[in-house]
């Protein structure tokens, strides 16, 4: 295990990664799809749909992606994601078609399994052990900047150069910036000549109780991937069936992200003098607080966001450090990777099944939906708890 000297540099250079990374992929689709559409006669759905097809392709290499960071740390992923990440942006820039397209968020979604969140927790996980809270907390304030910084770039390549120059810009970035910033600053793992020579090990045995803890904490992550993907995605369109207008219904929206990061702020100032749980809970209260009274058709929409905002905020951080305090430092790594599968399928699953849900059930059925998922989500909540007495390393 590395030591806290020089924490910062790694923090920071993983967080610069974070924004690149999430704002290139992730959030790319909310600016470029409509300018696509227009250029391209592609179908919006399709063009959208890109990052699910992205998401899914990440669920399905994050548990190898932990299994590698596992035996030979984070700092040659990482590496690899930048060039990847490169590489599928330049191939959206170049799409003639749209089976090309669609192929360029295949690689994308490779990218986004080996650089986004999980990834970097495992990276600190295997550079600081059982210390690595305090530095995913500081890395999820950094990270959450991602929107803040990307759409308006994202908006403003679009006028200068269009959506494919942005593409080339963003893969350019990755090449300038992130790639040396994970050289110079991302040292190896500590252990990793050793474990390297032994090659990529199989999942670690787990105890009856820790596969029951692996099987909630599964579950919260699908249910938490799953209401944050049907927000992001349905929020404006959610709003507006309720009658309120567009302008108002985005400037609502936008109470979501100084909420996480107020939020986050909070987190920090504690100092890891409580249990990762407690975020965890605090995070689903606050969540299921803010949907059930959007639910109940509560008149004040900004104060429902903001509570659901700050919940989010600190969701992002308790999916990293409640495995590592759960589970331990040692086999951290390789069960994030694990854990990120299902989380992943939700996200990529959710948008589509929410449009149904919203055709079938309107806006109504749709916020009832959201509140029923968080409450469920605070009952798996309940059951780590219980859960967390028995396991060795709680």
């Amino acid at each position: 295990m590395i030591g806290s000297r020089g924490r910062w540099p790694v923090i920071c250079a993983l967080g610069v990664m974070q924004i690149l990374a999430w704002g290139s992929t992730y959030y790319l689709p909310a600016v470029l799809a409509e300018p696509i559409a227009r250029d391209t006669g592609w179908p919006l759905a399709w063009i959208v749909g890109g990052l699910s097809v992205g998401l899914l392709v990440a669920a399905l290499a994050s548990p190898r992606v932990g299994a590698v960071i596992q035996a030979r740390g984070g700092r040659p992923v990482l590496a690899l994601a930048a060039l990847v990440l490169a590489a599928g942006l330049t191939i959206l820039g170049l799409a003639p078609s749209l089976p090309v397209f669609l192929a360029g968020w295949v690689l994308l979604g490779f990218g986004m399994g080996c650089g986004l969140y999980d990834p970097a927790y495992a990276t600190l996980g295997r550079l600081y052990g059982a210390n690595a809270r305090s530095a995913i907390t500081h890395l999820t304030l950094l990270g959450g900047f991602a929107s803040t910084v990307c759409w308006p770039l994202s908006a403003f390549l679009a006028a200068q150069v269009g959506w494919r120059g942005a593409c080339f810009a963003y893969a350019g970035l990755h090449l300038a910036v992130t790639l040396p910033l994970v050289l110079a600053f991302i040292p190896p793992a500590p252990g990793t000549a050793a474990t390297a020579r032994s090659g990529v090990q199989a999942a670690p045995s787990l105890e009856p109780g820790q596969r029951r803890a692996v099987l909630l904490m599964m579950g919260v992550l699908v249910l938490g991937g799953a209401i944050m993907a049907l927000v992001s995605v349905h929020l404006i369109t959610l709003l507006q069936a309720r009658g309120v207008a567009l302008a108002a219904a985005v400037t609502y929206g936008g109470l979501i992200g100084p909420s996480q990061v107020a939020a986050r702020l909070i987190e920090i100032a504690g100092r890891g003098r409580y249990h990762p749980l407690w975020t965890l809970t605090a995070a689903f209260t606050l969540v299921g607080l803010g949907l059930s009274l959007l639910a109940a058709h509560w008149s004040d929409i900004a104060l429902a966001l903001i509570l659901y905002g700050a919940g989010n905020g600190v969701y992002s951080i308790a999916r990293g450090t409640v495995p590592l305090a759960l589970f331990g430092p040692d086999h951290y790594a390789g069960l994030v990777g694990r854990l990120a599968r299902p989380g992943l399928v939700a996200q990529a699953a959710a948008p589509p099944l929410g449009a149904v849900l919203f055709s079938r059930l309107g806006a109504d059925g749709l916020w009832a939906a959201l509140a029923l998922m968080a409450l469920a989500n605070l009952g798996l909540i309940a059951g780590l708890w219980w859960q967390k007495g028995r396991l060795r390393s709680g």
